[in-house]
């Protein structure tokens, strides 16, 4: 590289008034963000919001299981009305996973002790 090329680089001598105008408000911005940035602290204890995170959690998960219950008690019951038992077996595997997702917070606990 040339050193004309260098210096047209490094002083930004191609650019336009309205490019360096822009490039001069970005750099500040980014400067004003890093030295205005504070930490935040959350209120209160931090183990009534981990525990407050988890109840959610587990209530979205209890949702989805109990919308798999009822997905495979339909699939049961499609399946009695067909006679078909491949889907008599998928409808009770789903009935049986869709009660272990409900129940997983009181299963992990009583693993856990």
């Amino acid at each position: 590289m040339n050193n004309k090329k260098k210096n047209e680089l490094i002083n930004l001598t191609g650019a336009t008034g309205t490019m360096k105008l822009a490039l001069i408000i970005y750099i500040t911005a980014v400067i004003a963000f890093v030295i205005g940035a504070c930490t935040a602290y959350a209120d209160g204890d931090p183990i009534t919001t981990v525990n407050n995170l988890s109840n959610f959690i587990f209530s979205l998960i209890r949702a989805i299981g109990l919308i798999l219950l009822g997905l495979g008690i339909m699939q049961v019951g499609l399946s009695l009305k067909s006679h078909d038992p491949s889907q008599r077996a998928n409808g009770f595997l789903t009935v049986a996973g869709g009660i272990i997702i409900v129940f997983t917070k009181e299963i992990l606990n009583m693993i856990v002790g």
